[in-house]
Formats: C-alpha cells, structure tokens, sequence
C-alpha cells in the first residue's frame, strides 16, 4: 500500500493523462497480468498434487545426483520438462519442498526453469534467432544464476528457516490429510489455491499499478543512453511483470534503439523477480530470501549484459 500510494504521488506530480484515465488503464493492465498468469498457476498447482500425491516416494530422488552440486544442477534443468511460466512454477516448487527437497535445491528449480523452459527457448528463438548472442546469454546466463543462488543458500546456516511460517502450516495441513490419493489430491488443491490466488491478484494489481503510475518516457530516455540501458531494461522487466513464454516478443520492439546487453538483462530478470514473482515467493520464502534473490538477480544480470555488450 505504501508503494502504490508513493506512486500516486509521483502520478499527480508528473504530466499526462488524467489519473482516473490511468486508473482505467491500470485496471485493464491488472485484469490482463492476471488472466495471462491464471492458466499457468492452475497448470502448476496440478503438477504439484501429481509430484505430491500420485508419484511415489523414491522415484524422483532416485534419479538425483547424491552430491549437492549435481543435485541442483539436475534440478535446475527441471524446467525443460515443464512447460508453465514463472507463475505456475511457484506452487510446483512448493510440491518439492514438501516432498522433502531443500530450499537451495527448490531456490535452483524456480529459478532456472522460467528460462530454460522450452516453450522460452522457442519464443526467444523466434524473436531474436541466435542474432547479437541474445538467446544463447540468456539460456546460459539464466542457469548460471540459478546455481549461484542455489550455491549460496546452501551456505546458509538454516536453510530450513527461509521458508515462512505460513508455507509450515501449509505443510502440516497437507500432511494430516488422510484418505485415498483423490480426496489428498482435492485438499492439496484447495489449499494451494487459497495459498497462491492471493498473491497473483495482488501482484497483477501492483504490476498494473506501477506500468501507469511510473513515467516510461523516463525509462526510455534512460535506455537511449549505453551506459545505462541495462539499468533501464532491468527496471522496465520489474515492471510491466510480463509471462516469460512471450517476453521475447515484447523486449524486440526495444531492440533497434536498446544494445543486445539489455536485452539480455531485461530477459534474465523479468521471469526471476518481476513484482509479480515477489508476491508469489512470498507466500513461500521470508522477505529477507526474496531481498537477496533481487540483489543477486540484477547484480548477475547487470554483468552479463555488460559482457553482451562488449562482446557484440
């Protein structure tokens, strides 16, 4: 609340449409996130009972690496055999956890596989080809990320206490749910729903909110300097919150007067920490987990894109 207040106050200051007019605009936005973003989470949810409740104990633990770093980067390639966005990933990655996989294991999975899905690698394809390097830095980029983070909250002295409490009782409901696998399945959905459905709404709320009220003149005039276009990108991925399967599409119209550096930035950020992940992480992870996840996010993009660019 205190957000979306600060940028009313930013809207009033700043001119253009009246803010009823961005109102509008903002409620059509808002509505358009979340219908994008709905089909996915159900998809996800309903893989989460299928690895919860219908595979048995063993089978996907006994094809794991037994060392951590296989484990995660095993894990992170996870995604190539999903094909949901960022979204629908998230209650996925909640089914991990309480089928007994680690956060840093979890962290790796929902951080690689918006990237390296292969419904993105096709639409990034098609978008950009293998032109400026963009497809390649992002597939690579994308899974270099995801095992640094896994990597470094495998340091963490209580890796276990990254998770809210919230996501705990979750877990003890789940747990205590007796009965045949339809009736587990059934509950697990309910509950998942009433877990995740919050979350999305607000933060389609808060994305539509913050694509209106911030000035994208100011981005782009931003962008149109090479010394900080991948700043500018970076902002504008956190903004608009667009799924993961169509960014491409999106981040071409910018690509004749932003460098291959940003493109790439705005490509690895937006499906990882966009406003809308961050809600939905935090019905999971505590926000000092999501604080970190955006600081090694954009610090890791902001590199890579520089590399980008001096490369092309």
């Amino acid at each position: 609340m205190i957000v979306v207040a600060a940028l009313i106050v930013v809207a009033l200051l700043t001119p253009g449409p009246s803010l009823p007019t961005r109102a509008q605009d903002g409620l059509t936005l808002s509505i358009s996130v979340l219908i994008e973003s709905l089909p996915f989470v159900v998809l996800g949810v309903l893989l989460s009972i299928v690895v919860q409740v219908w595979v048995p104990p063993g089978v996907i633990e006994r094809w794991m690496p037994r060392n951590a770093w296989g484990r995660r980067a095993v894990l992170s390639l996870l995604g190539m055999l999903i094909p949901v966005c960022e979204c629908g990933n998230v209650p996925f990655a909640r089914g991990l956890l309480m089928r007994g996989f680690s956060v840093p294991e979890t962290l790796t999975f929902l951080i690689a596989a918006p990237i390296v899905n292969p419904i993105v690698i096709i639409t990034t394809h098609q978008a950009f080809g293998f032109d400026d390097g963009i497809l390649i830095a992002r597939l690579l980029g994308g899974y270099a990320i995801a095992n640094l983070i896994g990597w470094l909250y495998s340091r963490h002295p209580d890796p276990d206490g990254l998770v809210t409490d919230r996501f705990r009782a979750t877990c003890a409901i789940v747990e205590e749910e007796t009965g045949g696998k339809r009736r587990r399945s059934l509950a697990q959905f309910v509950v998942e729903l009433r877990a995740v459905m919050p979350a999305l709404v607000i933060g389609s709320a808060l994305a539509g909110a913050v694509q209106v009220l911030v000035p994208r003149d100011a981005l782009l005039a931003i962008g149109s300097n090479p010394a900080l276009s991948i700043i500018a990108m970076i902002a504008l991925a956190m903004i608009v919150s667009i799924c993961s399967n169509v960014d491409s599409f999106f981040a071409l119209s910018f690509a004749s007067t932003f460098t291959p550096g940003s493109i790439v930035a705005f490509l690895l950020v937006g499906p990882l920490v966009d406003v809308k992940m961050l809600a939905l992480l935090r019905t999971t992870f505590r926000t000092k987990v999501l604080v970190g996840l955006v600081v090694i996010v954009v610090l890791s993009a902001i590199v890579i894109g520089g590399v980008v660019n001096l490369l092309v």
